[in-house]
């Protein structure tokens, strides 16, 4: 979706910054946020929102993202 939004010239704004956010587990994260607006329909957004590597933050995300992951080689049981 982006990729068209940027090849047909809809995308007049972007805006850059940083968000602090708590969470109960990972404890307090900074990310950095871009934000892209589409001039076609000004309520949708794409914002995308990522740590500084090396961080705490970084760290605290790849924690809460391990929750998720199988570990490697193993296929998730879907029967369930």
């Amino acid at each position: 979706m982006v990729r068209q939004w940027w090849a047909g010239r809809q995308v007049p704004c972007l805006q850059v910054g940083s968000k602090r956010l708590s969470h109960p587990v990972a404890g307090d994260l900074t990310l950095d946020r871009d934000s892209l607006t589409s001039t076609a329909d000004p309520a949708q957004q794409l914002v995308i929102m990522t740590p500084e590597p090396g961080t705490p933050s970084h760290d605290g995300l790849r924690f809460l993202a391990s929750w998720t992951v199988a570990p490697y080689g193993r296929a998730r049981d879907t029967t369930a």
